[in-house]
């Protein structure tokens, strides 16, 4: 398993999401991506788009500079 950061602040949507989603096409199932944003709209963006994906997304960290994501990739194909 391995942790690759992805370093989205200062992108506005849908620049984010769309980002986000590229990361994860070359992951392995159980491989994480912790992901940096400030766009406010990433808090309904990423979690939606990892609905779409099959994969599992938790917020773990939403303060006023930015929010962080951790995006386990799944087995789905």
């Amino acid at each position: 398993m391995t942790r690759t950061t992805l370093d989205l602040t200062g992108l506005k949507c849908p620049l984010p999401a769309l980002k986000t989603r590229k990361a994860l096409k070359p992951l392995q199932p159980g491989d994480q991506l912790e992901v940096h944003c400030t766009d406010p709209l990433s808090v309904i963006d990423i979690p939606n788009l990892i609905r779409e994906t099959g994969d599992k997304v938790e917020i773990t960290e939403r303060n006023d500079a930015r929010i962080v994501f951790l995006v386990e990739k799944g087995d789905a194909p």
